[in-house]
């Protein structure tokens, strides 16, 4: 089973692609293939919401965004880091999600694949759980089966990541859950 490590934020080698790779490390020492895929060297424009997505199985748009759906189509499991902007994740990370309607619209290709969400701020309370729930909601549009730590709603750190061991033991917790999932899935 394939995991997908989605980072969210703009700044190359920061807090969110740290996450993703105590995440992914986790998945792989448990068994599962991983797979990146990071806005920070990525060029997604926001949807124009201009509906070509009903008849055609791909985006008008061309960017980053063609290489993504197909991680995502591939991936049994995805786990979306995103940093906390003004009290939610960042543009980039909106843009990704608003152009995944293609996914939504094509027999909800995301449908039954299991979720996670992982957030970051400049404080402890710096505005994380509404990120993650953000990213739940998305999650939940598409139809997928969303995890979070076994106690809370996911991996919520405290910048700078790396220094925040209360934040990684989420981190990890929601790796976890989500490889805890796949593998009840697996076993069905």
């Amino acid at each position: 089973m394939k995991i997908l490590g989605i980072s969210g934020s703009p700044r190359r080698g920061q807090n969110c692609e740290k996450m993703i790779g105590v995440a992914l490390k986790l998945a792989k020492e448990k068994g599962f293939e991983t797979e990146t895929f990071f806005l920070s060297n990525k060029d997604i424009a926001p949807c124009k919401a201009c509906g070509t997505c009903r008849e055609k199985d791909s985006c008008v748009i061309d960017d980053d965004m063609e290489k993504v759906y197909e991680k995502m189509k591939a991936a049994d499991g995805i786990i979306v880091a995103a940093p906390v902007y003004m009290g939610n994740y960042p543009a980039q990370l909106k843009a990704l999600f608003d152009r995944s309607v293609l996914l939504r619209r094509k027999d909800f290709a995301l449908k039954d694949k299991v979720g996670a969400a992982l957030s970051i701020g400049g404080s402890r309370n710096g505005g994380q759980e509404k990120t993650i729930q953000s990213i739940h909601d998305w999650m939940h549009i598409h139809g997928m089966i969303v995890v979070g730590d076994n106690a809370h709603f996911g991996g919520i750190a405290w910048n700078p990541a790396e220094g925040d061991a209360v934040g990684m033991q989420t981190v990890s917790e929601t790796a976890k859950k989500l490889c805890d999932v796949l593998e009840l899935i697996r076993k069905k």
